[in-house]
């Protein structure tokens, strides 16, 4: 995919981690409706609700911020069993990540719908597709989650691209100058993804060279990609 970067030879680093609280969510009209939901929490048109959007759109930092603020427990779609549902809503809210059709246990996603409905429970379900493109065979969880309201996440704007860009190397430690932003900005696909990507192949290379990170830096790698 064109813009896309990809690895050579990294060098070893230890992991870095991206901040997922409140105040490091970077809002823009892609992401105001997202944000707008969780803020308003508990007042939410609805006890189950869904973010959509593509990969690095912000759906798990806004997943993290609510859970933050509801102590809600978190689980991924696959990692769902019937036996683990009670448990899994103990808090009254939980986080319910990555949720597609595929490795899905069905039942047990409805159990858990029907649980959280008698218990007054909260849910936040985060997905790619929209809960309507789900392949689900079950029919009364394909309805259930046809009714559950929406909210969709955009890919950036130019100006929030350009924020992920600079948060991504914060993250990382990284010290770069507008030169760089704005080379990364013009020729990378505009998406969250991508950004963190190039960025962190800037850091791994540059670490691996002896190099600073520079524009210089930067179109050399996204020339050899």
């Amino acid at each position: 995919m064109a813009g896309r970067v990809h690895p050579r030879q990294l060098a070893f680093s230890l992991p870095h981690a991206e901040s997922l609280s409140r105040d490091n969510f970077l809002e823009g009209p892609a992401n105001e409706a997202g944000l707008a939901l969780i803020d308003a929490w508990p007042e939410w048109p609805n006890r189950i609700m869904w973010l959509a959007g593509p990969e690095g759109s912000g759906k798990s930092h806004l997943a993290a911020i609510w859970a933050e603020a509801s102590g809600a427990r978190s689980t991924t779609a696959n990692g769902l069993t019937a036996e683990n549902v009670p448990g899994a809503l103990a808090t009254g809210a939980l986080v319910v990540e990555d949720l597609r059709a595929k490795e899905l246990d069905e039942r047990a996603l409805f159990h858990l719908m029907n649980l959280a409905r008698e218990d007054g429970a909260y849910l936040l379900f985060t997905g790619r597709e929209v809960p309507a493109s789900l392949e689900i065979e079950l029919r009364d969880l394909r309805s259930r989650l046809r009714a559950v309201p929406v909210i969709s996440l955009l890919p950036p704007d130019d100006q929030l691209f350009r924020g992920l860009i600079v948060k991504f190397c914060a993250d990382r430690q990284l010290a770069v100058d507008e030169s760089v932003v704005s080379y990364l900005a013009t020729r990378l696909e505009r998406s969250s993804a991508a950004a963190r990507e190039a960025v962190e192949l800037l850091d791994s290379e540059a670490l691996r060279l002896g190099r600073p990170v520079t524009r210089a830096l930067a179109a050399e790698l996204l020339r050899d990609a």
